[in-house]
């Protein structure tokens, strides 16, 4: 392995970090304010790495760009006030969180192109992973934000069973990870928002700097 090699790797943990960590203090903390302080007392609103990282998970997206966090523990049962609502805003925060830096990374790179900086590699990767894990997660198979999101607008019944058969689902997931399905379903969604930020970015930066 040549000094190159390490440099990406270490450029792709960071960019990681900086995508995987905020999503899920996000579920926690928004969990949080409604009223659940499970993820709070399990020590998940921390920047802390170890607190958030599947070591498995990381290795896995670093080589095979899919991967995983440790779960945020979540009680929807202590949430105070309407559940289904309390539920859908601690499902979609991650994602949201994940979308709102990839809009500020992707701000960010497009200047530092500008300046043919160094830190080029590095705001590439935190910009792709955060619109990439965004959109990903919004895929609605378990155990996916997007399941989640889904199961907020089923009837208590159906939103039971869907919870009580979850786990057959990540087969369906990984069947269709590895088939290349996804990427053909969420490529072309990342894509856009990707060329639509740098669209952004760039016509940000030349009213302001020319």
């Amino acid at each position: 392995m040549n000094n190159l090699d390490i440099v990406s790797i270490l450029i792709n943990i960071i960019a990681l970090m900086v995508a995987i960590i905020p999503h899920e203090i996000a579920h926690g903390y928004v969990a949080y304010l409604c009223g659940d302080t499970t993820a709070k007392d399990d020590g998940r609103l921390s920047l802390n790495p170890l607190h958030h990282i599947d070591p498995v998970g990381l290795i896995s997206m670093v080589i095979f760009r899919f991967g995983w966090a440790k779960a945020v523990p979540i009680n929807p049962y202590r949430f105070k006030g309407n559940r289904k609502v309390a539920s859908l805003l601690v499902s979609l925060a991650g994602v949201f969180t994940n979308f709102v830096l990839g809009l500020i990374s992707g701000i960010i790179l497009v200047y530092l192109n500008y300046k043919s900086s160094v830190l080029v590699p590095l705001f590439t990767s935190i910009f792709w992973y955060n619109i990439m894990l965004g959109v990903f997660n919004l895929v609605p198979l378990p155990p996916l934000d997007g399941s989640k999101v889904l199961a907020t607008f089923l009837p208590e019944n159906l939103e039971y069973k869907f919870y009580r058969y979850e786990k057959y689902f990540y087969f369906v997931l990984v069947i269709m990870i590895f088939s290349g399905l996804v990427d053909k379903f969420i490529g072309p969604i990342v894509y856009g928002i990707i060329n639509g930020i740098i669209s952004l970015g760039i016509n940000l930066w030349n009213t302001i700097l020319f």
